[in-house]
């Protein structure tokens, strides 16, 4: 009988937590099952995310009943192009694999998920520090000799499992390994506890593998063309019409880049949240950053105003007949804040500092009647929409979007030790609202919250944190002037701030009243 030349080799790239070794356990128990040899070993390493492990698997496909006493020599670590198959559990670690060397085109079939969980390297830029997965995804179509690869973790979490079971689904549809799919569910079952869960994640990954509808990279290019498409198999189902409407609204407001942006900064959010609390965290949080993203500025007030479903709307609300003329006086009045808003930094931070100085900064307001169903006030204001393209080199927009970085960075770090924590920093998004005075106050309210409660050192633990920060933000909402947010961060022992100034405007009386008197 002709015995095979070399064993099958299996490497296994996975993140801490995310179950590698159990999924090295159920390819020994299959294989054992079947009286196949098997040998494994584990590799401890630190990445820069929560601690990669990798698991190197080699099964010889000859029973042992077979060998007539022999026993096949395996080495204990796997060899640059002698990898048969590499399972990764995120995108990066399959790029690592094929770094490393091994991805080979003759031999090895990729397995991998095209989600991201991202690195400190990566979190810790000024701007957009992310690795480009495009490039990884190329290089998995020209290295690997099979690529097999879609968002294993969105399936898992619709499975209510672990990214695990999807992988060994996709490793048993991919043909690559001498066992069967009962096989392999049995020694799912043989596990015990979550089985049925696993069993629900294995079946996922196998008919995305087996029956080839594992995302290439094409698919993957037009998903990016797509945003509204992108939602439904990279989220689990209870986010979806939050999830949506944020989609809808960031490409109403900007572009779908922006919307696409929109989803890159939920999918950290999303990965760490929980399906027993009804992904309430990834459901806050994008609700509230889809409002935060969306602001409104001069460019935003123009678009929505000359709208042609608008104008039909306060048709309908003054009853107006078909041939009746209606005419619209809008009543606006902008200052300093909203010119300086549409400028450069460099040109707004100086003008800004000049009007502070000289004390015009709140005195600048001028108000205007803007007649939108004439041609002169209707072409203004489009004029002013029409600046949308320029958007992203205002100040406001820089100041909005440091901002809201800063906000989902901290809800990411809180929801990594404690998602009630971080459930809470999400709920502060609220606070962002309005327009003009209303915005500035509940920005001030915010930024005093997360300067202080969430990123400050005066509460002793996460516990006191969470009661901390929601009743703050009560406060803040129930208060506009500030007062009982002061109050309460002052029950922590943090110094409050002094009320606000009210300033004293006398008004000289008409000269009419005056005679009047006398």
């Amino acid at each position: 009988m002709a015995l095979p030349e070399r064993p099958l080799t299996i490497l296994i790239a996975a993140l801490g937590g995310e179950g590698g070794g159990v999924l090295a356990d159920w390819i020994i128990a299959a294989a054992t099952a079947r009286d196949y040899p098997v040998q494994s070993t584990s590799i401890p390493g630190v990445a820069q995310r929560t601690g990669a492990t990798t698991y190197y698997v080699e099964i010889y496909p000859a029973k042992l009943s077979e060998l007539g006493g022999r026993r096949p020599v395996m080495p204990l670590t796997p060899a640059p192009s002698y990898v048969d198959v590499v399972v990764a559990s995120e995108l990066l670690e399959a790029g690592r694999a094929m770094q490393n060397g091994f991805v080979t085109p003759g031999r090895t079939t990729l397995i991998a998920s095209t989600h991201r969980v991202y690195t400190v390297a990566e979190k810790m830029q000024m701007g957009d520090g992310r690795f480009d997965g495009d490039a990884v995804l190329k290089a998995a179509r020209v290295l690997a000799k099979q690529a097999i690869v879609f968002d294993m973790q969105a399936q898992a979490r619709a499975a209510g499992t672990v990214i695990s079971a999807v992988m060994f689904g996709a490793l048993a549809g991919s043909g690559t390994l001498p066992l069967s799919r009962a096989g392999c569910e049995e020694a799912i079952r043989a596990g015990g506890k979550g089985a049925e869960a696993s069993l629900k994640g294995f079946a996922a990954g196998y008919e995305s593998a087996g029956a080839g509808r594992a995302t290439a990279p094409e698919e993957k290019r037009h998903l990016r063309r797509s945003p509204r498409e992108r939602v439904r198999p990279a989220f689990p189902p209870e986010t979806h019409p939050i999830l949506g409407e944020g989609v809808s609204r960031c490409v109403d407001f900007q572009d779908r880049a922006y919307a696409h942006l929109y989803l890159d900064r939920l999918e950290p959010i999303a990965n760490l949240d929980h399906a027993e609390d009804g992904f309430k965290l990834t459901i806050e949080t994008g609700r509230f950053l889809a409002l935060w993203m969306c602001y409104e500025d001069v460019i935003r007030v123009a678009d929505l105003k000359t709208r042609k479903s608008r104008f039909d709307r306060i048709r309908d609300e003054v009853q107006a007949k078909p041939r009746e003329p209606v005419h619209i006086v809008e009543f606006l009045k902008p200052g300093l804040d909203e010119f300086s808003a549409l400028l450069p930094r460099f040109l707004a931070w100086p003008l800004v500092g000049l009007a502070r100085v000289i004390g015009l900064a709140g005195k600048l307001n001028v108000g205007m009647h803007v007649r939108t169903t004439s041609i002169t006030g209707f072409v203004l204001m489009r004029f002013l929409a029409s600046l949308r393209p320029l958007r992203p080199y205002t100040s406001r927009w820089r100041e909005e979007q440091v901002l809201i970085t800063r906000w989902l960075a901290a809800i990411t770090a809180a929801a990594k030790r404690d998602p009630y924590l971080a459930l809470e920093i999400a709920l502060c998004g609220r606070l962002i609202k309005g327009y003009g005075e209303t915005h500035k106050r509940g920005k001030g309210s915010f930024l005093r919250i997360l300067d202080t409660l969430v990123e400050g050192g005066a509460l002793p633990n996460d516990r006191a944190r969470i009661e901390a920060i929601r009743v703050a933000r009560e406060a803040a909402l129930a208060d506009p002037e500030g007062r009982k947010l002061e109050q309460s961060l002052e029950a922590h022992g943090i110094a409050p701030l002094p009320p606000r100034p009210q300033p004293i405007r006398f008004m000289r009386k008409p000269r009419s009243e005056t005679r009047r008197a006398a």
